[in-house]
């Protein structure tokens, strides 16, 4: 294995991490920032308030996405696998 293809390999892992994990961040973050305005408005300085909104959002977010999550992912295993044989001979 050489030095390029190993940062390759680290290079893609981390594009798949990020295109995965980040509609579950953006969803977190849209509904922080929701809740978070409207305890302002309100005043309602509830910790466990903005808790229970981004744990429903998020596990939405898990249902609707979590086929194409799984895809990607095992479109990214199955071809990491395949070129096991070609990374040992270089």
């Amino acid at each position: 294995m050489t030095p390029e293809s190993a940062m390759t390999i680290g290079r893609q892992a981390l594009e798949i991490t990020f295109m995965v994990s980040a509609p579950l961040l953006l969803s977190a973050l849209a509904t922080g920032l929701i809740v978070s305005i409207f305890q302002a408005a309100t005043q309602i300085n509830e910790m466990t308030l903005s808790f229970i909104p981004k744990l429903l959002v998020m596990f939405l977010v898990m249902v609707l996405a979590g086929p194409w999550m799984i895809n990607i992912m095992t479109d990214y295993i199955q071809r990491l696998f395949t070129s096991i044989p070609w990374l040992a001979i270089g």
